[in-house]
């Protein structure tokens, strides 16, 4: 199976959950949570920033990544926000095939 997850911050709660609700009903992924708050550190307008933030993470089909990083970027309000993904090399065949299942019903 390839799947992979991937991993957005988001500014808060509401944003977060907007995503993951778009993402989740339009079977871009097939599961995503929130991890709230936490801190974030990083450089931005030359000068060290922090933040409260909301992290995302979600699991879908490796194929779909390119979607979710698009969709990702018409639904947020950061200007430069982080979506990243990695491959998921292993993990329970029967959440991994329930995850491929539930991405592919569109």
């Amino acid at each position: 199976m390839d799947a992979s997850v991937v991993y957005i911050t988001a500014k808060d709660r509401d944003e977060a959950m907007h995503i993951a609700h778009v993402l989740v009903s339009e079977r871009l992924v097939a599961c995503a949570n929130l991890l709230d708050p936490v801190t974030s550190l990083y450089w931005w307008e030359d000068a060290v920033q922090t933040s409260n933030e909301v992290v995302l993470i979600s699991k879908t089909r490796s194929d779909n990544v390119d979607r979710v990083i698009q969709r990702v970027k018409e639904l947020h309000s950061y200007e430069c926000p982080c979506i990243v993904s990695w491959p998921i090399t292993h993990g329970s065949p029967d959440y991994l095939s329930w995850l491929v299942e539930e991405t592919r019903k569109v």
